[in-house]
């Protein structure tokens, strides 16, 4: 017999968003998303600049393709980085849809169904691009570097949360994008770099 039993106070995961604060309203939000183990599967840095491959291509496409799909978003700057992206989304206008997933309601334009939706469809299109198809079992794309990595890990490529930061005004957001464009630069300081 299985003696566990839910225990709020240990195994309720504690939410790092600011309390009381409507995710879903318009305004700037510097988005950080990182690869699971922070392994470096995008990409790598040479002399400063950031050098995507095809995987790392899929993450920026995805993450432009969030302005196609979502009409009151817009994207700022934004990196790809070997095992993480940073990036300034707009919400242009607070769009108060809901949708009922499963017993829990879920604004659908937030920055968490934002993140959400980007992930989901990341994880789909490197998953289509790095498994087995056909008969034989033969990737199109052959013995893709980091493929067993990626395989191990589907359908958890990125990590499970994301850090989030409400750019209050132009100070700051002129702050983030700088930090965001040079950031290949520091890419041996950066605390993503292990």
């Amino acid at each position: 017999m299985n003696n566990y039993y839910y225990n709020p106070d240990i195994h309720h995961r504690r939410s790092i968003r600011l309390q009381g604060y409507d995710y879903a309203q318009k305004g700037m939000y510097f988005i950080t998303l990182c690869v699971q183990e922070r392994e470096c599967i995008f990409g790598t840095i040479f002399e400063n600049r950031m050098f995507l491959n095809e995987i790392g291509q899929i993450v920026t496409d995805e993450w432009v393709n969030t302005m196609n799909i979502r009409d009151n978003v817009i994207i700022h700057d934004f990196i790809v980085m070997p095992n993480h992206i940073h990036g300034i989304v707009e919400i242009t206008y607070n769009k108060n849809n809901e949708c009922l997933i499963g017993e829990f309601v879920s604004p659908t334009k937030s920055i968490g169904a934002i993140v959400r939706g980007f992930k989901i469809a990341t994880t789909k299109r490197i998953k289509d691009f790095i498994t087995p198809v056909g008969a034989n079992g033969n990737s199109p794309n052959g013995n893709y570097p980091l493929q067993e990595w990626i395989i191990n890990h589907l359908p958890h490529i990125w990590q499970r949360n994301y850090y989030e930061h409400i750019i209050r005004d132009y100070n700051d957001h002129e702050r983030i994008a700088k930090y965001i464009n040079t950031n290949p630069s520091r890419w041996e300081e950066d605390m993503f770099n292990e």
